[in-house]
């Protein structure tokens, strides 16, 4: 009898975690954050970034691109430009926001300003294309080669692993400092499940594509939701016909 009564406790906790889970997912059904798969590769090494989408009032988009490579080497690091699907909707790029910065040839760094206008040369990334639904955001061929997102240096502070592509390169500075944000305007956009086809390229070379991971549909947790519910109530019979 006492290990009916604790299977039940058990299938009942977890059920009601399910719940709680279904409702953080829906609560936050309007953000999400992708992330390329674990141990992703470019042909300058390996390569980490996420980006978050968060679908506003209005038809706005606010898009986070972040590099979580540490220490990187080659430029082909870089995150230079996202793509993704928003069925057949367009859109124009209203807003970017990101702090710049240089490498000098030893590995060291100094500040080149902030915002899309914020250092010589820089005049922000662009959309490149939103007909018929495909969107591309890039730093190529706006500003690029310079204005890539650099991942983080070593702890010291200092990109010591950076060949010429990166420390004292000219034409590859100043750099986006890992993490720049954009604002989409896109007329009929009202939730994230709007978007698929996530991908984000790295390095100076345009098409060097790496898809990011999806994350669980709400729906997906609903159906684990109810189902470990149902366990739970058939524990429940099988306990009162005991």
């Amino acid at each position: 009898m006492s290990k009916i009564l604790n299977l039940q406790r058990l299938i009942l906790a977890i059920a009601v975690f399910a719940v709680i889970a279904v409702a953080s997912v829906a609560a936050s059904a309007d953000t999400i954050t992708l992330n390329t798969a674990p141990g992703a590769t470019t042909g300058g090494g390996p390569v980490s970034a996420a980006v978050t989408f968060t679908v506003n009032p209005g038809g706005t988009l606010t898009i986070q691109l972040t590099n979580f490579t540490v220490k990187p080497t080659d430029v082909a690091q870089n995150i230079s430009d996202l793509s993704f699907h928003a069925g057949t909707l367009s859109g124009s790029l209203s807003t970017s926001t990101a702090n710049f910065i240089n490498v000098l040839g030893d590995g060291t760094t100094t500040g080149a300003g902030s915002g899309p206008a914020g250092c010589t040369n820089c005049a922000g990334w662009g959309l490149d294309s939103s007909s018929g639904g495909n969107f591309h955001l890039t730093a190529l061929g706006f500003i690029g080669p310079a204005g890539t997102i650099l991942g983080a240096p070593d702890p010291g502070g200092v990109y010591s692993n950076a060949n010429g592509s990166i420390a004292g390169n000219g034409p590859h500075n100043p750099f986006i400092n890992q993490t720049a944000t954009f604002t989409l305007t896109i007329p009929g956009l009202t939730s994230v499940s709007q978007l698929s086809n996530v991908s984000i390229s790295f390095g100076t070379v345009p098409g060097v594509n790496v898809p990011v991971s999806n994350l669980p549909e709400p729906t997906t947790m609903m159906l684990l939701g109810t189902g470990l519910l149902g366990v739970a109530g058939v524990a429940r019979r099988r306990f009162r016909k005991s």
